[in-house]
């Protein structure tokens, strides 16, 4: 049956579903789908067939075959009805992180495995650096009718730690650290960053470089509304002038 495992696995990185969204499918649970995986346990034939005639392939071939990603996509059904082949090559795949992962993925972001099993966005942007999708679900990041609100989705750019002194402008940032994962605009400040909402009544905090586990520029948003747009330009140009007015006010 590992033979089985394997082709779930790559069936799964094809359409690209989370263990638990493919589990659910199919009336699983998320750990037993987790054990024929990784050969530790052995489907019922039921289900074998479920799987096999739900993407159209044949169960001899499911069970004697390590499936190629060019066998799968001749495949007719479901499966390929849901690539939509023509356009799939000019889709970047990127794990996302909604309000209900933010808890598990403090802990186990490091976790290679853990972040395969992430949802996925699939999004026609043209980048190739590492990315992280964030679905915003507070209003800190928000000032009157303008900024980011729940249910909006936030693209992030991997920083790396060597690179934080780098930073010099504010800009928006998702930021791990190991108590929690803030989304706030960022200032640097001597081997720290000082951390500010555009929502008015919310506290500035420091954070040290130190702090840090991961960083993530934003570089792309995905509005869940028609964002009012003309005063966004406005108010980035004040937040550098402020910030260049504290240094200049400290070198005096």
């Amino acid at each position: 049956m590992s033979l089985f495992g394997k082709n779930i696995r790559k069936i799964r990185s094809v359409k690209a579903l989370s263990q638990q969204a493919f589990a659910d499918i199919f009336d699983l649970k998320r750990g037993t789908l987790g054990a024929y995986e990784e050969g530790r346990s052995e489907p019922k034939i039921e289900t074998i067939i479920k799987i096999a005639n739900h993407f159209s392939i044949p169960i001899d071939t499911i069970l004697t075959k390590e499936l190629t990603v060019n066998q799968l996509l001749k495949f007719k059904g479901d499966l390929e009805d849901n690539l939509e082949l023509p356009n799939r090559n000019k889709l970047t795949t990127i794990p996302c992180i909604n309000p209900d992962d933010q808890e598990s993925y403090i802990k186990h972001a490091s976790n290679p495995n853990y972040i395969k099993d992430l949802n996925f966005l699939s999004l026609p942007i043209n980048n190739n650096n590492k990315l992280r999708a964030y679905v915003v679900d507070n209003l800190e990041m928000s000032s009157e009718n303008n900024g980011l609100f729940p249910k909006d989705i936030v693209i992030g750019q991997w920083v790396a730690k060597n690179d934080f002194e780098k930073i010099t402008t504010p800009s928006v940032y998702l930021i791990l650290t190991a108590e929690a994962l803030l989304l706030k605009r960022v200032y640097p400040s001597n081997n720290s960053f000082i951390l500010r909402a555009d929502h008015v009544g919310i506290d500035e905090s420091v954070l040290k470089f130190s702090e840090i586990e991961e960083l993530w520029e934003i570089k792309s948003v995905f509005y869940n509304r028609v964002p009012d747009l003309k005063n966004s330009q406005v108010l980035d140009k004040l937040a550098f002038l402020e910030q260049e007015f504290k240094k200049l006010k400290s070198s005096l």
